[in-house]
């Protein structure tokens, strides 16, 4: 079987086993063909990266005199020209906004303006760095077309170019005082759902903080893809030109190999580092906004994470997101009649993890 079938099998597959839970059989029948009809648009033939190697992308900045995001190169003549101010620290939010749940633009506004409340809140002296998983094209659109993204980011994807499917993927907003001096993407060999390790250098202090984010490989299936796919990441985020590094996103972990997956690469986990305990509520992202059935089957547990090494240091981490809910009442009703409790956006609550840029030790 070529392999991009048996991805697309694989995912219906997923997609078979999340949803029967969710909305019974006649739903999901009818979605696994429409599923099957539209294969063929979903996933990429041909692609001009190869995997498990850096692809370059360009970025997006918001240019108002011409209403509209202009392209931009990442480049390092952006960080000799471009002073930073206080900036010390970097205040990084990463949230999984489900792509399987329909009225993705009712659940996106709100998303996007829960997410606008929480950054009028920071200091001048913070950068933001934000992370989306599960995005999807029209996702793209609603996010480009927000008032605070375009006063205060740069924007990575307007479009699916860059991924390997045009389903869904991850996008990155970036602090718009922040010059970016690269943009890449590796696209993981070892991967059955088109996940991928999306890093962005930026110039902060005149050092070089890399900002991975990341959708690590979903259910537990053998072999396991996330092992293979957090080596690529450590990989990159261990380079010598990078003074600090940063990697987040929806990890997947619910297997007992992902609690080491951080010691196992060199890397420190946010959470742990401030005394969080593994299988405490304080920790869990997932369960809570999820469909009753599927909480009831596999209860809550910790499954996004942020990552980071070389010289930084992580000075707060808390969660975010909590009963954001959908907008208008006949999305809300048809949102609870698939088996949820309220119509929440997602199925995640975010994070928020705030690290401070410190000189390098010779530990990680």
């Amino acid at each position: 079987m070529p392999q991009s079938t048996f991805g697309f099998w694989v995912l219906a597959s997923l997609v078979h086993a999340y949803n029967s839970l969710r909305f019974g059989r006649n739903s999901m029948e009818a979605l696994i063909g429409q599923a099957m009809k539209d294969s063929a648009t979903l996933r990429k033939t041909s692609v001009p990266w190869k995997d498990d190697e850096p692809h370059p992308q360009s970025f997006y900045t918001f240019d108002p005199a011409t209403s509209s995001w202009s392209s931009k190169t990442p480049s390092d003549n952006d960080a000799r020209t471009l002073d930073n101010g206080g900036i010390n620290s970097i205040a990084l939010y990463s949230w999984n906004i489900d792509f399987m749940l329909p009225f993705a633009e009712a659940r996106m506004k709100p998303a996007l303006a829960y997410l606008g409340t929480l950054i009028s809140a920071s200091s001048p002296d913070t950068a933001l760095v934000i992370f989306l998983q599960e995005c999807t094209p029209s996702d793209l659109v609603t996010i480009a077309n927000t008032p605070w993204v375009r006063e205060r980011f740069h924007l990575t994807d307007l479009d699916a170019t860059n991924w390997a499917t045009n389903h869904y993927g991850t996008v990155t907003l970036v602090d718009s005082r922040l010059p970016i001096t690269a943009a890449f993407r590796v696209h993981y060999s070892k991967t059955r759902m088109d996940r991928d390790a999306f890093f962005v250098d930026v110039s902060l202090k005149n050092k070089t903080v890399r900002l991975c984010n990341s959708h690590l490989e979903s259910m537990a299936f053998n072999p396991p893809f996330r092992p293979p796919q957090m080596q690529i990441i450590a990989q990159y985020l261990r380079e010598d030109k990078v003074h600090a590094a940063l990697a987040a996103g929806d990890f997947n972990a619910i297997q007992p190999f992902d609690r080491t997956l951080h010691t196992d690469n060199g890397l420190k986990d946010a959470f742990l580092e401030l005394g969080g305990k593994e299988d405490t509520e304080e920790g869990y992202t997932w369960g809570q906004q999820a469909a009753t059935k599927l909480r009831e089957t596999f209860g809550c547990s910790r499954m996004d994470k942020v990552y980071f090494c070389g010289g930084a240091e992580v000075v707060k981490f808390e969660r975010f997101g909590m009963d954001v809910l959908t907008e208008g009442e006949e999305e809300s009703s048809q949102i609870v009649v698939l088996g949820f409790e309220k119509a929440w956006v997602t199925d995640h609550l975010g994070i928020k993890a705030e690290i401070r840029i410190i000189e390098r030790k010779n530990v990680v």
